[in-house]
């Protein structure tokens, strides 16, 4: 006689609106997703690291890059840019994108704001895996 098992299925719980909603919050305004959450004190930090890092690229003359299909590191820069949310759109709309290099640290302020969006969408995650519970 073989011993059958039962094979018990089990279905992956329903994702909460907080681990919808921080995350997108926190994309669109850097250190909300833990604002959101009661955590104080890493949202205000995080909110000012990133914000800081973005507003002194942008006053290096750093370039904000835009969509394009050319070079591998131009792409991989806008993306860089875009995950930094609200900002980047701000920067977008408000064209603070200068238009001659006058200044030699305009190389180190464009490397800003990428790090600047990598730093916020890594802020995002961790706001996720905090209102999943996978994180303190």
């Amino acid at each position: 006689m073989a011993n059958s098992s039962k094979v018990v299925e089990q279905t992956a719980p329903l994702p909460s609106s907080m681990s919808i909603i921080a995350p997108a919050v926190g994309w669109l305004v850097p250190g909300a997703g833990h604002l959101v959450q009661k955590r104080y004190i890493r949202g205000v930090l995080l909110m000012a690291s990133i914000v800081s890092m973005y507003m002194i690229g942008i006053a290096m003359q750093g370039h904000v890059y835009t969509p394009n299909g050319g070079d591998l590191l131009d792409i991989l820069s806008f993306l860089g840019d875009a995950c930094a949310g609200g900002l980047y759109i701000i920067s977008r709309a408000l064209n603070w994108n200068p238009g001659l290099i006058t200044k030699a640290t305009a190389d180190y302020g464009s490397k800003f704001i990428v790090v600047a969006g990598l730093l916020n969408f890594i802020s995002a995650v961790d706001a996720y895996h905090i209102a999943i519970g996978k994180k303190q």
